[in-house]
């Protein structure tokens, strides 16, 4: 059972906006054991759309589009349809109620237009699903055994019409196979380290389970997938291979994705043992106390952060002895530590960490060579400071340097 999904609109084409849309219908989908064939974008261009539906209708057995259903002239996705369904517009006289209502209930300044109205018409062969968040109605059609789902680009309104009609109409509509996804989050070793050392198991793995490999920036998820007819047993092979490869990676596993991320373990184990936390951050910005503080409930251990990001910040706030960065630099180990026992003093907590760096592009106060991090640890009766070469690239630096920072104290946390 495929699925392919089309968005309309030369404001994703442009990268005005981003195609989250496309990301929400895939997974709804999968649930329901439909794969994602193919992701397709065009431009408002009827030629181009009837060339996407001809094709997408060769490929799979389901094409939902999104986009294209507003009043203005530059909205022709029901026109193309009629054009390529051999179908007229007609008026549905449900979609003019609830439009009408619409405009009463909150645009009660502004008179409905014709153009408006015009939002109740829909191709004569079509099935209407229930906008009940919007004035474009979503349109159930079908064409030589496939099925054509046209939806509203707007997202909240795509959302609704999924979960609450595409959804249970498609499951009613469709006899589908069971797909399952377990994925596991490794912290703390690359790719092909993490390949080599399961490579007897992947390659001993049954012919309906796949392995994914999904590194980003310090984590690696490790995804496993199966399809079949039968949940149970699908479920039951999944849940072996699991137990099989448990071991193998208990060392740097850390979850799994459907658990908590990294952070919200930390949050949980410092909330359990009732700990406190500050950070002390120069080069990683105030990234680790935004993820913290993202968090609900983070002010019952989260006790607050230092952006020391200029040299002058680390000396007058968190009272880095000036003689340690002239001897060994601000990017250093010594620097790190400094940092943070500054911050656990300041903020009175049971742990802090600290961070400081060369993210680049250029070296800035310090002689150490873009990518060259330090990432310190103050707790009870613990004080360490390691150092990392985080790569090239700034971006990656910074959210690899966080990632190992969350990663290195839920494992000291876990020794108490």
């Amino acid at each position: 059972m495929l699925a392919e999904i089309i968005t309309i609109g030369d404001e994703i084409l442009i990268g005005q906006i981003v195609d989250t849309n496309s990301a929400f219908i895939a997974k709804e989908l999968n649930k329901i054991g439909i794969s994602v064939y193919q992701i397709t974008s065009v431009q408002d261009e009827r030629h181009h759309m009837l060339n996407a539906f001809k094709e997408a209708a060769e490929r799979v057995d389901i094409v939902i589009v999104t986009g294209g259903l507003g009043p203005t002239k530059d909205d022709i996705t029901k026109h193309t349809f009629c054009e390529f369904l051999n179908d007229t517009l007609v008026e549905n006289t449900e979609v003019l109620a609830h439009v009408e209502a619409l405009f009463a209930k909150y645009i009660s300044n502004t008179p409905i237009l014709d153009i408006n109205r015009m939002q109740a018409l829909v191709p004569s062969r079509a099935e209407v699903l229930h906008n009940a968040n919007g004035t474009a109605p979503g349109m159930w059609m079908r064409k030589n055994n496939v099925t054509f789902i046209s939806l509203p680009g707007v997202p909240f309104e795509m959302k609704h019409l999924i979960v609450e009609s595409v959804i249970p109409k498609l499951i009613s509509f469709y006899k589908r196979p069971h797909i399952l996804h377990r994925t596991i989050v490794t912290y703390g070793l690359g790719e092909s380290s993490i390949a080599k050392r399961i490579e007897s198991w992947e390659d001993n793995l049954p012919s309906h389970i796949k392995l994914a490999y999904l590194p980003n920036l310090g984590k690696v998820r490790l995804r496993l997938s199966g399809k079949g007819p039968d949940y149970d047993s699908l479920l039951a092979d999944i849940d072996a291979e699991c137990k099989k490869l448990f071991p193998l990676v208990k060392d740097i596993m850390f979850g799994e994705e459907d658990d908590e991320d990294l952070e919200k373990i930390v949050a949980r184990l410092l909330t359990n043992k009732n700990l406190t936390l500050a950070t002390a951050e120069s080069f990683t910005g105030g990234r680790i106390a935004e993820r913290i503080t993202a968090i609900p409930g983070a002010s019952n251990y989260f006790k607050g952060s230092v952006v020391s990001y200029a040299t002058e910040t680390k000396i007058n706030i968190l009272k880095v002895p000036k003689d340690i960065v002239e001897q060994y630099s601000v990017v250093s180990a010594q620097v790190a530590m400094a940092m943070a026992k500054g911050v656990k003093e300041l903020m009175k907590t049971d742990f802090s960490i600290a961070t400081t760096g060369n993210a680049g592009p250029t070296k800035g106060d310090s002689d150490a060579d873009v990518g060259t991090t330090f990432i310190a640890i103050v707790g009870p009766d613990l004080e360490f400071v390691q150092e990392f070469k985080m790569g090239s690239t700034r971006e990656r630096i910074v959210e690899k340097a966080v990632n190992k920072a969350f990663e290195l104290l839920q494992k000291e946390i876990l020794k108490m």
